[in-house]
């Protein structure tokens, strides 16, 4: 009996590479631009700043002699880096706290029902969108001895006026004024947000309870708002340590009487664009990164926890 023979199975097509770009995530793709960006102006200049720290660098270009160590050794000895870096942390225990609560205040009176609403959200949260220069060019105006608006209020009240940008003591005090009219709203518009997320059934069984207006704040409200206020207070503090705009603008560049008001980041600025030392500036800048980064991360482990803790707490 013949065998019929069949035909050999036809070979598979031959598979056409893909692309690299097909291959990668879509989620990649999207982020890719920024990724560029951010390795570009964040990731290598960080790393550049490192590296110029062994170095003696100057503004000239040319690579300067290596001096290991000494740049570091140097700025831990430097009593104007310390008294700079003694400013930015005074700047920062002062303004925090009036910036939170202010802006915690100041949303709690537009959440309610009141004529104008949006007339008052309008006015606490333009000063924010305003460039620092303008804002320095209005304060220096307001604190002029004789005829600025502070010390006139001040006459009018029976006070001695007071030299705002000229006395060492107040000469922080005029920038912390300054900062909190500045930048509270920013604070005020995450508050606000926060406080219109609260579910109204919470209220509404307080009321029932016999809870006050008191009450259904310090039970509801304020509970309620833990993670806001930990965002907000983490977010504040990092903005304060890296002050420099509204004190150099204040003070044209000169850190203040007796450079009391002086920042850390403007002594950089000075050291590098003014006394031409890039090596010991990137020191300094390294070693302040490197501290807003370890505040970051306490930060970051230390107020969610406790937003945790407080909403658990509150559930069981």
């Amino acid at each position: 009996m013949a065998t019929t023979i069949s035909p050999a199975p036809p070979a598979p097509p031959a598979t056409r590479a893909v692309p690299l770009w097909r291959r990668m995530p879509a989620g990649l793709l999207f982020t890719l631009p920024f990724l560029v960006f951010y390795l570009a102006f964040l990731v290598w200049p960080t790393v550049s700043s490192l590296f110029l720290s062994f170095f003696n660098e100057s503004l000239t270009g040319t690579r300067g002699e290596f001096v290991g160590l000494a740049n570091w050794t140097e700025m831990f000895g430097d009593s104007a880096m310390w008294s700079a870096f003694g400013n930015t942390v005074y700047f920062t225990l002062l303004s925090t706290p009036p910036l939170v609560l202010i802006g915690l205040v100041m949303a709690l009176l537009t959440n309610r029902a009141m004529p104008l609403r949006w007339l008052w959200r309008l006015a606490f949260f333009l000063p924010f969108l305003l460039p620092a220069s303008v804002v320095a060019l209005i304060w220096v105006w307001l604190y002029q001895p004789g005829f600025g608006l502070v010390n006139d209020t001040l006459a009018r009240l029976g006070l001695a006026e007071a030299g705002w940008l000229t006395e060492p003591d107040l000469a922080m005090v005029s920038v912390v004024i300054t900062t909190v009219w500045w930048t509270v709203g920013f604070n005020f518009l995450l508050y606000l947000a926060a406080l219109q997320q609260i579910p109204q059934h919470l209220y509404d069984a307080a009321a029932i309870d016999g809870a006050g207006w008191w009450q259904r704040l310090r039970s509801v409200t304020l509970p309620m708002l833990g993670r806001t206020t930990g965002l907000v207070i983490v977010l504040q503090l990092l903005a304060s340590l890296r002050v420099f705009d509204q004190i150099y603008l204040l003070y044209q560049g000169t850190g203040g009487p007796n450079f009391a008001a002086r920042p850390i980041l403007e002594h950089v600025y000075t050291t590098a664009f003014t006394n031409f030392r890039f090596g010991y500036a990137s020191a300094i800048s390294t070693f302040f990164f490197v501290l807003i980064v370890t505040v970051s991360v306490a930060q970051l482990k230390l107020f969610p926890s406790s937003s945790n803790s407080s909403n658990s707490s509150k559930e069981r």
